[in-house]
């Protein structure tokens, strides 16, 4: 399973939908922390290397970029490292200033409730990043994702304990949230917590849900997945 980086061919529009999402971001918080991400966007657009995932900038020079003094700097970058969005890759000694790699996986995360109203074409971007192929999850789950309880002998009851076993992070990502809604004859119906998250279930994993429903039941012909509500 891959991570979305703004590395290499892909870093260009990836640059893009980045500040896109944390401008957006930033315009539903309050000023304190809009002044913060756009301090950040700021920094980024103007010393980040994408082609090294690096951010290696003095705090005097931070300073004069942001129109502040270095003790404002300092609060600053330290709240950026806090949140995970700035991560040390060097830390600074005898002159040398300290080099930061975008924490773009917390960035992603953070920012993931405004994708939608930035559109749906960007909504799906996102989620899957380019050059991967359709089923690869943009982030990598930080907790161990625990095997679902089969709590009764329904076919999406044992069909959830399977793909678990096939790939915990596409199911942590796609199938976990997914609720039996009924059964009429062989059509099973499930509902998804979004309707961007049924849709791209019913684009991109239909093939793989409903083969493992099938698998444990063979009666199973077809599995619509409609958003709850």
């Amino acid at each position: 399973m891959l991570t979305a980086k703004p590395v290499g061919r892909h870093a260009a529009g990836m640059k893009y939908d980045l500040l896109t999402a944390l401008g957006s971001y930033a315009l539903s918080k309050d000023k304190g922390d809009q002044r913060l991400i756009f301090r950040l966007m700021t920094l980024v657009t103007a010393r980040y290397n994408w082609g090294r995932d690096q951010l290696a900038v003095g705090q005097r020079e931070i300073a004069r970029l942001w129109h502040v003094d270095e003790r404002t700097v300092k609060r600053e970058m330290a709240k950026l490292r806090a949140m995970g969005w700035l991560i040390v890759s060097r830390q600074g000694a005898r002159g040398r200033v300290t080099e930061y790699s975008l924490g773009l996986d917390r960035i992603l995360a953070d920012t993931t409730q405004v994708w939608a109203a930035v559109g749906p074409d960007f909504e799906t971007r996102l989620s899957v990043p380019a050059g991967t192929e359709s089923n690869v999850v943009p982030m990598t789950p930080k907790q161990p994702i625990a095997a679902p309880e089969i709590k009764d002998d329904h076919e999406w009851s044992l069909a959830r304990a399977l793909l678990h076993t096939q790939d915990k992070a596409i199911y942590a990502a796609w199938f976990q949230e997914l609720q039996r809604e009924g059964r009429a004859g062989g059509r099973l119906r499930l509902s998804a917590p979004t309707r961007f998250h049924a849709s791209y279930i019913a684009t991109h994993m239909n093939a793989r849900l409903t083969a493992a429903c099938q698998s444990v039941d063979d009666s199973v012909t077809s599995v619509e997945v409609v958003a709850r509500g």
